[in-house]
């Protein structure tokens, strides 16, 4: 499985149950489904490391979901 190396900008997106995501350079969106708690700041600047997630169905319109595998602030 190839690895997303992904530099980006934590947000939080108050849909439904509300969640947090992040926005990379590029404008891509990204729904962390294993955000660790040290990442849960709006704004704040990250890197991860990341895999793409099989979700199905999710009540989630936004971002597409990935799994960290390991970051930097």
């Amino acid at each position: 499985m190839k690895m997303l190396h992904i530099n980006g900008k934590v947000v939080y997106q108050n849909l439904g149950t509300g969640f947090w995501g992040i926005i990379d350079s590029k404008g891509n969106e990204w729904r962390p489904v294993n955000m660790p708690d040290q990442l849960k700041y709006e704004g704040k600047q990250v890197k991860i490391v990341a895999n793409k997630v099989e979700e199905g169905m999710s009540i989630f319109m936004w971002g597409e979901p990935v799994k960290i595998v390991s970051f930097n602030t």
